[in-house]
């Protein structure tokens, strides 16, 4: 008989499941379970994008595209990208179509993380960041960001994370969980600190449309940061195009041809049809984002309002569609409040320890979803609050 433990990693073995998907897992095994677990639009993708997708199929395009991606589609980001965050890169060399907007990040640590390099991973965050570094052999240096800074990144904290060993900086802004962002104000004291280093920056702009009170800034916008900045983003949060499995990166060419050669070996190329139907996206999709963050926008301000009215402290998010309400004023932790509050009131919310350091005594609530479901879930929710 072989014994696995001898056979398989322990890289891996040791890290832990994601938190997201255990209550979403949870939550699937029982009835009569409002949850607002999972970051993932309740709309459909538009149908022109759809159709995009479909006819190509029709039309027979189911070959591999080059390993970037369509060059249609590269140019097509670029132009995006310009118009809309000020950034430009050269669609041939500086552009890689992916799998995801997590191929992207898994990429960009493997091509540059060498055995005990660091990498600043601010927390509360999206779960991968610190699981990607150590499988590519890196060391994760968390950077807990505070409820009362509105978990942005202090920049006298940032300096004293930097040591000789740092090779990279995790930007996860607008932020999974918090609702957080950035301004371009703040964004230039990162720069102040960064410039004149051999640091890199991984700017994760997935939710870079659903920023509420004001335009996103992209940190690769600023002077002398594009040069060491590689921008993950894709298509599932702004076009509702989750299934589609397509996002993207960009950096300057020396970066990009490396990641090209993991992306090459891994992966090959990215899905065809839905390269096909991101074209349409970007060309005309700037009317789907809008109505979506429109709705989006009128969800963030009634869940707020509705956690504040039942007493749960919180501050009003900024960005994504998140909101990390303040919970461990009850008395117990994260994990047994979201515990109990599926077991005994079937509604479903994550732990914000599943999210990093600083996450415990928060949980984190996805608003997207309808406002009869928001409903539904605060009124299980305050009827739980009320016997505590």
């Amino acid at each position: 008989m072989i014994d696995y433990s001898k056979v398989l990693s322990g890289t891996v073995v040791d890290t832990p499941k994601s938190g997201i998907r255990k209550f979403f897992d949870l939550m699937n095994t029982m009835q009569d379970v409002v949850g607002l677990t999972v970051g993932e639009p309740d709309f459909q993708t538009p149908w022109h994008i759809r159709e995009a997708g479909i006819e190509s199929l029709e039309r027979g395009k189911t070959y591999y595209t080059a390993n970037a991606g369509l060059s249609a589609l590269r140019e097509e980001i670029n132009t995006y990208l310009t118009r809309k965050f000020n950034i430009s890169y050269d669609p041939a060399k500086e552009i890689i179509v992916t799998v995801g907007g997590s191929e992207a990040i898994d990429i960009a640590f493997r091509a540059v993380i060498e055995a005990g390099d660091e990498v600043i991973v601010p927390t509360p965050s999206f779960v991968c960041y610190a699981p990607l570094v150590r499988m590519a052999g890196g060391v994760p240096v968390i950077l807990e960001t505070k409820f009362e800074d509105r978990f942005k990144i202090d920049p006298e904290a940032l300096k004293a994370a930097i040591t000789p060993r740092t090779k990279m900086l995790v930007l996860p802004y607008p932020n999974n969980p918090t609702g957080a962002i950035m301004t371009r104000e703040e964004l230039s004291e990162i720069a102040k600190i960064l410039e004149n280093t051999n640091i890199l920056v991984l700017s994760d702009e997935i939710y870079a449309e659903m920023t509420y009170t004001g335009t996103h800034c992209s940190i690769a916008s600023l002077e002398g940061m594009w040069e060491r900045t590689i921008v993950a983003s894709g298509f599932s949060k702004a076009y509702a195009m989750t299934g589609w499995r397509l996002g993207y990166l960009c950096a300057p060419a020396p970066l990009c041809e490396q990641m090209l050669k993991i992306h090459q070996y891994g992966i090959m190329s990215s899905p065809t049809t839905s390269q096909f139907a991101a074209i349409e996206a970007l060309k005309n999709g700037d009317t789907d984002i809008q109505m979506m963050v429109e709705e989006y926008n009128r969800r963030r301000r009634y869940i707020y309002n509705g956690l504040r009215s039942i007493g749960i402290e919180a501050f009003e998010p900024e960005g994504a569609f998140y909101i990390f309400p303040k919970i461990g004023v009850y008395g117990m932790s994260g994990e047994e409040f979201c515990n109990r509050l599926l077991y005994e009131y079937k509604c479903a919310i994550v732990p914000g320890n599943a999210f990093g350091q600083g996450g415990d005594g928060f949980a984190r609530i996805s608003y997207a979803y309808s406002i009869k479901h928001i409903t539904q879930a605060l009124e299980r929710i305050e009827a739980f609050v009320k016997t505590l």
